[in-house]
């Protein structure tokens, strides 16, 4: 990878130090993972102020935010306070999903507030300007997206959503066979256009320009998931199925351009088999990082459905995810506000824990292992600054911080006594 694309050694030789003692990993690991396309290098080198984030096992599991408005609330100072709330609480990367006011001063205002890597997915603005514009979304010029495409690698985003992996057969399935059908914005828009101009997916057909536009910036790849379940009921169906197969194709072709990929993961899926189908995903994608959303376990989990899917995010971790988009509790239901971020957040560094103290990850075993012995010793300091949540432990804390033990023990304090 690194022969072919210089952008990215350069942003590798200037951060090395820090990715070194960030994920705790041999040098020798982050080259080989970089070079062979195990890992990314998160930085568009239009990003000025943007921190290079690694992503891929054995780097430490990384979290994503999505913010950004929708057309029917459109607070651009609220998006701010989330982003803000984002980097607080431990996010890794944010993504602008923005469809609602000046989408492009939203993105500036974003970068221009935090050092974290941004991704967009740009279909989504391309489709607000194209219906701003009067005209049906259905009938967008491709021409246009890829115009979009480009405008956005080049104000510095550095990982994109895009949906190349859908084609025509797995689109006609999941519209007539599927219990939810296409439940991916991108996928819908890109489905819709192939629907009413009988014609294939351009940016499968046209894959090669999107690669140059990546290299050119160095901007990441995230293959969408554009027919992800949306139910579990539609989990590892034959939509699903094809568009991986159709990714893992442009993962080599990537490679070969020397364009930084990740891939994305199901949306929906029972428990027990949750394992098997990561494992099965990573095969398929020549090990690439995988950027799973959940998978949430159940679909009746609305207003809870950051627990559903934190659940099947620790799975799929143990199993070889590496990239985590987080859910809130506002999912399916609203947009979220500034605590459904907060909760989504905690929620998904319990779950990136519970993943990595499984597969037995150094630090985050001595950590919980902090935790314990802070427990036995019942120093309160040690565990708010060990705990997932400092904040809650405090605030729970608040009214007996004159007392050593905690207020459902008291005296007969088990820990005490022996």
């Amino acid at each position: 990878m690194f022969s072919k694309n210089n952008h990215l050694l350069e942003i590798y030789l200037k951060s090395k130090e820090k990715l070194i003692e960030k994920e705790n990993l041999d040098e020798n690991v982050i080259y080989n993972g970089l070079n062979n396309g195990s890992m990314v290098l998160l930085g568009n080198i239009n990003h000025k102020n943007v921190e290079p984030l690694l992503i891929g096992q054995p780097a430490k599991i990384k979290i994503n935010a999505n913010i950004g408005t929708s057309p029917l609330i459109c607070r651009i100072d609220e998006e701010m306070e989330k982003l803000k709330t984002a980097e607080e609480c431990g996010a890794d990367t944010y993504m602008d999903l923005s469809t609602g006011g000046d989408l492009d001063n939203i993105r500036k205002n974003m970068m221009a507030a935090t050092n974290m890597p941004i991704g967009t997915v740009p279909i989504y603005s391309a489709a607000k300007k194209w219906q701003d514009m009067g005209k049906d979304i259905d009938s967008i010029s491709m021409e246009y997206v890829f115009e979009e495409i480009e405008n956005q690698a080049e104000s510095g985003v550095d990982y994109m959503t895009i949906h190349t992996g859908l084609d025509m057969e797995a689109v006609e399935y999941a519209n007539n066979k599927r219990l939810t059908g296409i439940v991916s914005r991108g996928g819908a828009i890109i489905a819709g256009y192939m629907i009413k101009n009988k014609k294939e997916n351009p940016l499968l057909v046209d894959f090669e320009r999107l690669l140059k536009i990546a290299k050119k910036y160095n901007v990441t790849l995230s293959l969408g998931d554009g027919l992800r379940p949306g139910s579990l009921k539609d989990a590892g169906d034959f939509a699903q199925n094809k568009e991986v197969l159709n990714l893992s194709k442009q993962v080599l072709k990537a490679r070969e351009y020397g364009v930084q990929v990740m891939v994305e993961g199901p949306g929906h899926m029972m428990l027990n088999k949750i394992s098997s189908q990561i494992k099965t995903m990573k095969d398929l994608i020549h090990n690439a990082p995988l950027y799973v959303l959940g998978p949430l376990v159940i679909d009746n989990g609305a207003g809870y459905d950051h627990i559903s899917a934190a659940i099947g995010a620790s799975i799929a971790v143990t199993a070889g995810a590496d990239f985590l988009c987080y859910v809130t509790p506002a999912e399916h239901l609203t947009l979220p506000n500034k605590e459904d971020v907060y909760m989504g957040i905690k929620a998904f560094q319990i779950a990136a824990a519970a993943g990595e103290v499984a597969l037995n990850r150094k630090d985050t075993v001595i950590l919980q292992e902090k935790m314990s012995q802070a427990r036995k010793d019942l120093d309160w300091e040690k565990m708010e600054k060990y705990a997932i949540d400092s904040k809650i432990v405090a605030e729970r804390r608040k009214d007996f911080k004159d007392e050593k033990e905690c207020a459902m023990c008291g005296k007969f304090c088990s820990m005490k006594a022996r």
